[in-house]
C-alpha cells in the first residue's frame, strides 16, 4: 500500500516553492499553470501525484519508459546488482558491461560490434561525433533542420533549432544543417571534407516527422561514396518504439554508428551508448584505448538494468505490442482528426511514436491542459510546439489506448469550444 503525504496540498505548495526558488522559476510557473502536482508513485503505465490523483502516462518520459514505470524484472536486476557492486573500480573487467555489449552486438543492425557506454543520449552523440572525426580525419558534419541530438556543446551543434543554439554561439565549427527528408539537400553539401551525417530515423522533437522511404538508403549511398560515417540517432526511436526494434529497420539501412539512451535503462537507471563497426572502433581506440572515457559510464548498476531491459523487450513481445497498440491509437486519433479538420492538421507516426499536429500551437496547448485535467499526460514536441507527441510505454494495453483516445477526443472538443467562445467575443 502506498502512503501519500498527510497534507498533500501543503506538500505540493512546498515543493513548487522550492522548485521556483532553487531550480527553475519559469518552469515552476508553467507546471503550476497546468495544474500539475508532485509526482509521488508510479507503476506500469500510470503515475500518481502526491494528492493521489492517477494519470495515464502517454508521454513516457520522452521515450524513457518503454517498459513502463518500475518494471519488476528491471527492479529485481538492479537490486541484485546493488548488493554486489553498483559502481565500477575502472581498473578491472566489468561483467554486466561486457554482457550488455555482447547482447547489443547481437541485436544491432549490420556489422556493428563494439559499444561505449555513457550516461545519456547527449553523451552518446558527443562520442559519435568524436568517432566520426577521428576515423575520417575530417571536420564537417551534416545534420538536419528540426533535429534534436542533445544540449551539450557537440550535440547542440548537431541539433537543428536556432533558439537553442544561438545563445551559445560559437558552437563547434563544421556543422551544416539541411532540410530533413531531403536527400538532394544532403547530396548538395557532401564533399571530400565531410566526416559524417547524423540523422534520426524519425524526427522526434521535430514533430514526429517520417522521411520518404528512399531517404535513409540515399544517405547510405552518399556516405559510402564519400567515405563518410553514417550516424543514426536511435535515442528515441530505438528498442521497439516504432514497432520494429530499430527505427532504421523500416528502411533496411545499415548504419556505421548507432546512438542509444532513454529506454535502455528500463526507466530505472540512466544509461547511454554509441556503437560502431570494428573498422571504426580500430580508428577510434586502436592507438589509445583511453582516448574517450567516462567515470560513471558502463557502471554495473546501469548495465544490469540494460540487460534486463533487452530481455523484457524480447520475452514480453513489446516490439509487436508497440506495433499493434500503435495502429489502434493511430486509427482512433485519425478519426478524431476527421471530426475536427479545422483544429487538427495531421496525425502521423509509427508504432507508439505518434504526433498530432494542430493548425495552431495554442490549440495543442489547450488540448494538453484538458488532457491533464482528465488524467492523461502528454506534451508537445520541443522543436515544433504545434505537435502533441504520444510516446506511451510499450506495455500499453488496448484498454489503456481506449482511455487515451476517449480523453483526447473530449479534450479536443473542450479546447475547440473554448477557442470558439473566445473568438465569438
Amino acid at each position: 500500500m502506498v502512503l501519500f503525504p498527510e497534507n498533500p496540498e501543503a506538500f505540493t505548495d512546498e515543493i513548487a516553492e522550492l522548485t521556483e526558488r532553487h531550480l527553475n522559476p519559469g518552469l515552476a510557473k508553467v507546471l503550476r499553470f497546468a495544474g500539475l502536482g508532485v509526482e509521488w508513485y508510479a507503476e506500469g503505465c500510470y503515475i500518481w501525484d502526491a494528492q493521489g490523483r492517477r494519470f495515464l502516462d502517454c508521454l513516457g518520459g520522452y521515450g524513457m519508459f518503454a517498459l513502463g514505470h518500475r518494471h519488476p524484472k528491471v527492479i529485481e536486476a538492479v537490486k541484485r546488482q546493488l548488493d554486489l557492486m553498483p559502481m565500477p573500480s575502472k581498473i578491472m573487467f566489468n561483467a554486466p558491461q561486457a554482457k550488455l555489449a555482447e547482447k547489443l552486438a547481437q541485436v544491432l543492425p549490420g556489422e556493428i560490434q563494439f559499444t561505449f557506454f555513457c550516461n545519456s543520449g547527449t553523451e552518446a552523440v558527443e562520442g559519435a561525433i568524436k568517432l566520426a572525426r577521428k576515423a575520417t580525419g575530417r571536420v564537417k558534419m551534416i545534420s538536419t533542420i528540426g533535429s534534436y541530438h542533445g544540449k551539450t556543446m557537440g550535440s547542440l551543434s548537431a541539433s537543428g533549432r536556432e533558439v537553442y543554439r544561438k545563445p551559445f554561439d560559437p558552437l563547434l565549427p563544421g556543422f551544416v544543417h539541411v532540410p530533413y527528408g531531403d536527400a538532394d539537400a544532403v547530396a548538395a553539401q557532401m564533399d571530400e571534407q565531410t566526416a559524417g551525417v547524423i540523422v534520426e530515423p524519425i524526427q522526434g522533437e521535430g514533430g514526429i516527422r517520417i522521411p520518404p522511404d528512399d531517404y535513409l538508403p540515399r544517405l547510405r549511398e552518399l556516405c559510402d561514396h564519400y567515405n563518410a560515417v553514417l550516424i543514426v540517432d536511435e535515442v528515441q526511436t530505438g528498442l521497439g518504439r516504432t514497432g520494429k526494434l530499430w527505427g532504421v529497420e523500416h528502411s533496411g539501412v545499415m548504419p556505421d554508428v548507432v546512438t542509444l539512451a532513454k529506454s535502455l535503462g528500463g526507466g530505472v537507471i540512466p544509461i547511454g551508448s554509441f556503437s560502431a563497426t570494428p573498422a571504426l572502433w580500430e580508428e577510434m581506440f586502436g592507438e589509445n584505448p583511453l582516448l574517450h572515457t567516462s567515470t560513471f559510464g558502463g557502471n554495473e548498476l546501469a548495465c544490469a538494468a540494460g540487460l534486463a531491459t533487452l530481455e523484457v523487450i524480447e520475452q514480453e513481445g513489446l516490439v509487436e505490442n508497440a506495433q499493434r497498440v500503435g495502429e489502434k491509437l493511430l486509427r482512433g486519433l485519425r478519426q478524431v482528426q476527421a471530426e475536427y479538420p479545422d483544429f487538427i492538421q495531421e496525425v502521423r507516426g509509427r508504432g507508439l511514436m505518434i504526433g498530432i499536429e494542430f493548425h495552431e500551437a495554442d490549440y495543442g496547448e489547450l488540448t494538453i491542459t484538458n488532457m491533464i485535467q482528465r488524467g492523461v499526460i502528454a506534451a508537445y514536441t520541443l522543436n515544433n510546439p504545434k505537435v502533441i507527441r504520444m510516446e506511451p510505454p510499450l506495455i500499453m494495453t488496448e484498454q489503456d489506448a481506449e482511455l487515451a483516445l476517449q480523453v483526447f477526443a473530449e479534450s479536443v472538443e473542450a479546447a475547440r469550444t473554448l477557442v470558439e467562445a473566445v473568438m465569438a467575443g
